[in-house]
């Protein structure tokens, strides 16, 4: 669990960043007891330029703020940042489209190949999918155009 005061590192260091971007933005930052993950929410006017082409824009982002706060932070964390919402929404999206591909599955009995898709998107779909017995969700290709397919349980 992550302490108040690295919160309040998290929190600076996320204020610092992306002032030096010239970006401003309200940020709110969070963690939840006995969870590992701290979420870093901004709310901003214009946040497309920073979400970028499919969130990759978003998900660099993370990975440099991550990088800087590994040197400030020796406790073991996860970060979430998420601009506007992005995130919440693609989630929810992604959670209906793979439900909505497995009922099509399971009434066809015929396969379906969603489109290429980042590693924490494929994990959405499985661990939506995750729970229903009648059909199997595995993930094939490489990377970048790794996919998820959904098979039928019952051939």
């Amino acid at each position: 669990m992550i302490s108040e005061k690295d919160l309040e590192i998290i929190k600076k260091t996320a204020e610092e960043f992306f002032k030096k971007i010239c970006f401003e933005a309200e940020i709110k930052v969070k963690s939840l007891p006995n969870e590992e993950t701290v979420s870093i929410d901004l709310e901003m006017e214009e946040p497309q330029i920073l979400i970028g082409e499919r969130g990759q824009t978003l998900a660099e982002i993370q990975h440099l703020l991550k990088a800087m706060l590994r040197r400030k932070i020796a406790e073991q964390f996860y970060i979430n940042v998420d601009i506007n919402d992005y995130k919440k929404k693609k989630s929810e999206y992604l959670k209906e489209m793979a439900r909505s591909a497995a009922d099509e599955v399971a009434l066809s009995k015929k396969e379906r190949i969603l489109g290429p898709m980042p590693a924490y998107e494929r994990r959405i779909i499985h661990l939506e999918l995750a729970e229903r017995e009648d059909i199997i969700s595995d993930s094939i290709g490489q990377e970048p155009e790794r996919r998820v397919v959904i098979r039928s349980y019952y051939p």
